[in-house]
């Protein structure tokens, strides 16, 4: 079997194209490189986190998304007492956002559970062939990346916060660095059991030990938790965009009804009549990330309809438009993530996250938990407002794109709260602009947060002027990893890696 991947590390791209010279499919190679992905990205993805894997199965014409996100813990919890995070400041170069960590900040992993379902569901190959790269990786250690080295000095409070993560995370006495070698003798030991079929962290000694250190730290996952958590499998969002079809993923996570407003709001409107690098183009993708910013997808614990109802989508429309024809004249007009496709033409887009990670590991296993319960932008009703054993609403939105009924590319993005707006520049750039998947992805990017546009190096400098004569804008001077990593593939066997947060791509046999 033959196939393309793009990823977030070489190492876990490695892991793809072994599974593919094994004769694997699709899947195989993707929970394969998510396994190589939480020992060679350990700073954005955990067995300890969760995520989402949508899957195209050419032989039947399945879509299939693989919901294994977070749930809110708290199950049958007996204690009342108050869970208590650590807030920490994570400092970009040119602006900070504030994470909460510590054991209370973790919800119920879904990521082991939902990498072991698709073996079940979808893989052609043994499960410790698919565990042998993370493995060998592990025997070895692995080099710290340019990447990996500045998102290691961001996350420094959070990763050596206990213990084991000074253990893992400290060199030659100092904390890691750009070309150390990192080592987690306790993971390589759980993924050794992993392999022979041994415990998981849901039942068992690991999940009784677990539960101990939640309830002496303040947490809030219980063994009911645990028990009780199931992967979920999900149709996808389908949005007709031109003359596309984006499949993407579906409440109750909502950053891909957020993304289906922002296509929806741009499908009468000949953007490609203005220039890429044109005023007109970046104020029309402010205003249109003004709207997606307003817009509450989740209402009262229920998500937004799809296709929208006019009464819901025409307010939305209308304030698109007010603000396009008082700036310009276009209105006149008219989210680490790996992607696979093989030569069969199945494909899988998989996002998986452990936030910030919360620096607390799942005794004797080396697994950092997430800290999902500490991340706002997936709170947007306060901590701990939701009650137990509920999918926690994630920004993530791993998507295919499809052209005559085939899957013509695979794309996603890590990124917290940027990772919509990564993944729609991207489409536009493909769909509008017809650019290639490298001119797509390095192309410069806007952000909106707290009314402020975040800049990217690139746009040119009268067409900047002019904007900040509208705007509030911040220009960084260098591309940077806070405007996500959109990793790539096409079913022409081109892809790419995001320069940003040094993604790579292969293309195999």
């Amino acid at each position: 079997m033959k196939g393309v991947v793009a990823s977030g590390h070489p190492l876990t791209a490695k892991a793809a194209a072994e599974m593919f010279a094994l004769g694997g499919n699709a899947f195989d190679a993707a929970v394969s490189a998510g396994f190589a992905s939480v020992v060679s990205e350990p700073t954005l993805t955990s067995l300890g986190g969760g995520g989402f894997l949508l899957a195209h199965l050419e032989g039947t014409k399945e879509d299939i998304l693989f919901d294994f996100f977070v749930n809110t813990p708290g199950l049958n919890k007996t204690t009342a007492a108050k869970p208590e995070m650590n807030p920490v400041e994570i400092k970009f170069p040119h602006c900070s956002q504030i994470f909460h960590t510590g054991f209370a900040s973790a919800a119920v992993p879904g990521m082991l559970k939902g990498l072991l379902h698709i073996h079940n569901r979808l893989c052609t190959l043994p499960l410790d062939a698919l565990l042998s790269p993370a493995l060998s990786s592990l025997e070895e250690g692995v080099e710290v990346c340019n990447t990996q080295g500045i998102i290691l000095g961001y996350l420094e409070p959070i990763f050596t916060s206990t213990d084991y993560g000074r253990q893992v995370f400290t060199a030659n006495d100092r904390y890691v660095r750009v070309g150390d070698r990192l080592y987690n003798p306790l993971l390589k030991v759980f993924f050794q059991k992993l392999a022979q079929n041994g415990p998981d962290i849901y039942s068992g000694r690991t999940a009784q030990r677990l539960v101990e250190e939640m309830k002496e730290h303040y947490g809030m996952i219980t063994a009911d938790d645990l028990y009780s958590y199931e992967v979920t499998e999900r149709k996808p969002l389908r949005i007709r965009y031109r003359d596309r079809e984006v499949l993407t993923n579906p409440p109750p996570s909502s950053g891909g009804i957020i993304l289906a407003l922002a296509l929806h709001l741009l499908q009468n409107i000949e953007l490609n009549g203005q220039p890429r690098d044109s005023e007109t183009f970046y104020i029309t993708l402010i205003e249109l990330m003004k709207e997606m910013n307003s817009f509450r997808p989740i209402k009262n614990g229920n998500g937004v309809p799809y296709p929208f109802p006019p009464t819901l989508i025409s307010p939305c429309i209308e304030s698109f438009m007010r603000s396009l024809s008082e700036k310009t004249f276009i209105a006149t007009q008219g989210t680490t993530h790996i992607s696979i496709i093989d030569e069969e033409g199945n494909a899988a887009s998989m996002t998986t996250s452990n936030g910030s990670g919360s620096g607390c590991f799942i005794p004797e296993t080396g697994i950092m938990l997430n800290n999902m319960m500490g991340e706002d932008d997936l709170h947007s009703d306060g901590f701990f407002s939701s009650p137990p054993n509920q999918r926690v609403s994630s920004m993530m939105i791993p998507s295919l794109v499809m052209k005559h009924g085939k899957v013509e590319m695979a794309l996603g993005s890590g990124g917290s709260k940027r990772i919509r707006n990564a993944v729609l520049q991207v489409l536009l750039n493909v769909i509008d602009y017809n650019y290639s998947l490298k001119e797509a992805v390095e192309k410069s990017r806007l952000h909106i947060e707290d009314n402020v546009v975040q800049a990217e190096p690139g746009i040119p400098g009268e067409v900047l002027i002019n904007l900040k004569k509208q705007y509030q804008v911040n220009s960084w001077d260098r591309k940077n990893m806070y405007f996500g990593g959109v990793h790539c593939a096409k079913n022409n066997r081109e892809a790419w890696g995001d320069s940003r947060r040094g993604g790579t791509f292969l293309a195999c046999g």
